[in-house]
């Protein structure tokens, strides 16, 4: 059932309004309110899918209700409706964040149509806020430690603006997931985010993958190809192990940050783009640097921002609420009931030596899972989670 919530202070428009919605599909399930203020409180305590305001009402008018709506429900599209002479008053609420509005006495189709149009919009919203949830849950930074709650903060005050960051830590600490919070924090959010491994890909290769080729640069460049950071135009790239890049393909990297310009592989042609840099390593870039290994001047770029992620060895007493997480992933993934942990079990777990990080607590938790009794005991611990 869609909802609808119609604010009019006037009985016979209401009468009307209620009317041609109810006879013209049986699944809008239509509500009155009689004014601005009761249609707040209706508004506060119920969810509406659609809302269909007068402007013109005591109280309480119509842009007061807008305003107010968009304050504590912006998801609720808002259709105005307007006398006569309310019609530059209608056109501003439009600016406001109102979804349309229909001219007293309500034309039948257009009314209809307004009404079809604003439901399927407000179904869209829901469905993206959906994903967005979904995406965001898949990056969910797990703890409660000092040093996690360091890295939000950190998140929180860099995102929003055009900074650079080079984040640092072992392999397995979960490097990616304050890059994917970075960018989703960040104006640039709307844009793509576009991960490159700079570890995965052949030295040879690597230029072609960031830069793009044209067609003939190299034996098996069959025709033109966009590179990573064209493809990132407008959005954020987020170069992985950036330490394993080659130093050719750092030098291109320095230009682009520098000049805001790239050229594909076998052209002369500069391309603009418009990226934010966001790099990571689990390198000792200092140390690179003095072994002619990583470029001093790249390293300067890349580092306007620094973020440390923390070995799990360093934040045990995160580790009872990550094996609940992993728990209840690894039960939605596989369709089966959630498992539980023992005290003893997670203590022990908390006293292992953990060199591979989240990663190998991850596939720790889901071995125990699968080999272990109905309650993970600290005997099963010891019997499948030694190295």
């Amino acid at each position: 059932m869609s909802k609808i919530l119609i604010v009019e202070d006037e009985a016979a428009i209401r009468r009307v309004l209620v009317k041609i919605l109810s006879e013209e599909n049986d699944s809008y399930e239509v509500t009155e309110a009689e004014d601005g203020l009761a249609g707040i409180e209706r508004i506060k305590k119920e969810d509406f899918d659609l809302i269909l305001c007068d402007i013109k009402m005591p109280k309480m008018d119509g842009v007061e209700v807008l305003e107010a709506v968009k304050k504590i429900k912006p998801e609720i599209p808002i259709v105005m409706i307007s006398g006569h002479g309310d019609l530059d008053t209608a056109v501003n609420t439009m600016r406001l964040g109102a979804f349309d509005y229909i001219s007293k006495p309500p034309d039948l189709n257009r009314l209809l149509n307004t009404v079809r149009i604003a439901l399927d919009r407000k179904e869209l919203v829901v469905e993206n806020t959906r994903l967005k949830k979904k995406v965001s849950k898949k990056y969910e930074m797990i703890g409660e430690s000092t040093s996690i709650h360091q890295i939000k903060e950190m998140i929180d005050k860099v995102a929003p603006t055009e900074a650079r960051v080079l984040i640092t830590g072992p392999n397995g600490t979960g490097k990616e997931l304050v890059a994917h919070w970075l960018h989703e924090k960040s104006d640039r959010n709307k844009g793509p985010l576009i991960e490159v491994n700079c570890a995965a890909i052949p030295s040879e290769l690597i230029e072609s993958e960031l830069f793009g080729h044209v067609k003939g640069a190299f034996t098996s460049a069959a025709k033109d190809r966009a590179g990573k950071f064209e493809a990132a135009n407008g959005g954020t790239i987020f170069l992985d192990e950036v330490g394993d890049m080659s130093l050719p393909a750092q030098a291109k990297v320095l230009r682009a940050l520098q000049e805001s310009r790239v050229q594909r592989v076998g052209s002369d042609k500069d391309i603009k783009v418009d990226v934010r840099v966001i790099a990571a390593t689990n390198k000792d870039l200092k140390k690179e640097i003095e072994e002619g290994n990583f470029r001093e001047d790249l390293y300067h770029r890349l580092a306007v921002i620094l973020i440390r992620v923390p070995s799990l060895n360093e934040r045990r007493e995160d580790i009872p609420l990550l094996v609940e997480y992993f728990t209840e992933k690894i039960a939605e993934e596989q369709g089966t009931a959630q498992k539980r942990f023992s005290d003893k079990a997670i203590k022990l777990l908390q006293e292992y030596d953990w060199t591979g990080n989240i990663r190998e607590l991850r596939n720790v938790v889901e071995r125990l899972i699968i080999l272990g009794g109905p309650e993970v005991s600290e005997v099963d611990v010891k019997l499948f989670a030694s190295k």
